[in-house]
């Protein structure tokens, strides 16, 4: 069984898997499953009113979670895959805990093959949080790992600049990371 399998099987059991991104190492859990979720706020110590986001794998799975509009597939068409966190409207179909109560939910496509690989085979969203305890520095090496999982990914070297975490429907940049200059200069179009 390959890597790829490996993690797809532990997803499906409710299972925590470390994976490589673009910027850190990600926590990825079952983002369909409310269990899966509850364990990466546990592992992460990370209080139920802080959103997680999620990573997808392309447009299309991120029309089954997200309401898109316009904007948004124009910033998507634009900067994804990439260090980038969206800010969509969650659709029903993610539990309600991901978005913290605020019905919205960050998203992603992470421009890493591996990650992309885990999402396609498992075919369904995966949480896209950092592997670290909240509020800490994001790992970029297996030893920062500091949360509990069942898999290991490893990964090239990481860049260690979190994605840029970006509300669309406010127009506003909560996070800046990579690419933050020009996603500044997105929004100033579609003002």
């Amino acid at each position: 069984m390959d890597t790829i399998d490996r993690a797809v099987a532990i997803l499906r059991r409710d299972g925590l898997i470390v994976y490589p991104t673009e910027t850190v190492y990600g926590l990825g859990a079952d983002a369909l499953s409310e269990h899966a979720v509850y364990k990466v706020y546990e592992a992460k110590y990370r209080p139920l009113s802080k959103p997680i986001s999620v990573a997808v794998c392309d447009i299309d799975m991120l029309r089954s979670i997200a309401v898109l509009t316009p904007q948004a597939e124009a910033c998507i068409e634009r900067f994804l895959p990439g260090p980038v966190t969206l800010i969509l409207k969650a659709k029903s179909l993610l539990p309600s805990i991901l978005s913290g109560g605020t019905g919205m939910i960050g998203i992603r496509i992470p421009a890493n093959d591996i990650a992309l690989a885990i999402i396609r085979a498992f075919d369904a969203p995966i949480t896209a949080t950092s592997a670290n305890i909240s509020d800490e520095k994001g790992p970029i090496t297996r030893e920062e790992v500091r949360v509990p999982y069942d898999l290991f990914i490893e990964g090239d070297i990481l860049s260690g600049v979190p994605s840029t975490v970006v509300d669309l429907e406010r127009r506003l940049i909560l996070r800046r990371g990579n690419l933050y200059l020009k996603i500044e200069q997105f929004l100033a179009t579609i003002g």
